[in-house]
């Protein structure tokens, strides 16, 4: 397995941590390892929509500064983090599933832009802040299918509401850098774009991982709209070695690491849906699959990968865990608090799997 210095005590133990979606999937990993690297971490975020989701299993609100606020209520936001004065800001919150977006547009809009719009501003506010890290997504680009994958510096756009409003906010991050940031010599920041994040914790609807957990749970068949699409699939650690990485390198060198990063694993270790569908089957012992026909009037790509030349060479950044390792550690970790495991001690035994230099 590759490692990658990160230094991750040195640049966070004893630094204060903003993070924006604390209680949602990634948000809850990032907090929680944060929160164990010695990090004084204050999560900003709507409340858990339920007692088991990875956040609540965490027991995080008794770990961190836990407040529940929302993203486009600018008072509260620039209030917390102005009265917090945090050296890193980590933006994760947002409204993130594609088919949600259709039937709620303007949420979706709201939240990914206008609410984006209030973190940056809050930072603008805020003078203790060094290193900002403003999470967008894969679905920023114009998606027209190539293999080639695509690069910072490609078309943004996106079909459907949750990919414009990702493209939207990158493009929002851009300006408004340039236009109100970019005189603060010792703020660093950076728009990251990550693949399908998957891994324990998510109960997300429509999403692959949750779908298969919760069919195998009722013993009932994973339904599957687009068996053969293709994702940039990667462990929730994946690309949060990549926003930490990131997060230190602005710290020490602002007008260097400016700018948009991917983080996405290897071309060569694309699998399809079906695949992660027939590997979740096999690591857990038991499912069925069946293929349905697809919504109408929903639009869902079947190509989509990142190229992540510019983090490897000047980052030193790549994949750690391939897919079969990635889905394996998944299942593991499903399995585990199926089978009465404590969620915490699973996260953390991946955690520190993941990053030996925690142990």
């Amino acid at each position: 397995m590759n490692t990658i210095d990160l230094k991750l005590k040195k640049y966070f133990k004893g630094k204060k941590v903003f993070i924006t979606g604390h209680t949602g999937f990634k948000g809850s990993w990032l907090s929680y390892l944060l929160h164990k690297v010695g990090a004084e971490v204050m999560g900003y975020a709507l409340k858990p929509k339920s007692d088991n989701d990875h956040f609540c299993l965490l027991n995080l609100q008794e770990k961190i500064n836990h407040v529940e606020g929302d993203i486009t209520d600018s008072e509260h936001l620039n209030k917390k983090i102005i009265n917090f004065q945090p050296d890193y800001v980590f933006h994760l919150a947002a409204q993130a599933l594609v088919h949600y977006s259709y039937a709620n547009p303007f949420e979706t809009y709201s939240v990914n832009v206008m609410g984006s719009l209030n973190l940056l501003d809050a930072v603008k506010n805020t003078s203790s802040i060094r290193s900002l890290i403003y999470v967008t997504s894969d679905k920023c680009y114009e998606n027209i299918e190539i293999n080639r994958g695509y690069h910072e510096e490609d078309t943004l756009g996106g079909q459907d509401p949750y990919s414009s409003s990702k493209a939207a906010a990158e493009i929002l991050f851009s300006s408004y850098y340039r236009s109100f940031l970019s005189d603060k010599n010792s703020l660093g920041a950076a728009s990251v774009r990550a693949g399908n994040v998957i891994g324990g914790g998510d109960w997300s609807a429509n999403r692959i991982i949750p779908d298969c957990i919760k069919a195998i749970e009722k013993d009932i068949p994973i339904l599957l709209r687009h068996p053969n699409a293709t994702r940039p699939w990667q462990h929730v650690l994946e690309p949060l070695s990549g926003y930490l990485l990131l997060a230190s390198k602005l710290y020490d060198n602002p007008s260097k690491f400016y700018g948009s990063w991917n983080f996405g694993p290897s071309h060569n270790d694309s699998i399809t849906v079906k695949q992660i569908a027939s590997l979740i089957i096999e690591n857990l012992g038991k499912g069925t699959i069946e293929i349905q026909e697809p919504e109408k009037n929903i639009h869902e790509a079947k190509l989509l990968q990142l190229n992540c030349t510019k983090a490897k060479k000047l980052l030193n950044w790549h994949s750690r865990w391939d897919s079969k390792k990635t889905l394996q550690s998944t299942a593991d970790w499903y399995k585990s608090i199926m089978n009465g495991e404590k969620a915490e001690d699973i996260t953390f035994k991946q955690i520190c799997e993941f990053f030996p230099e925690i142990k």
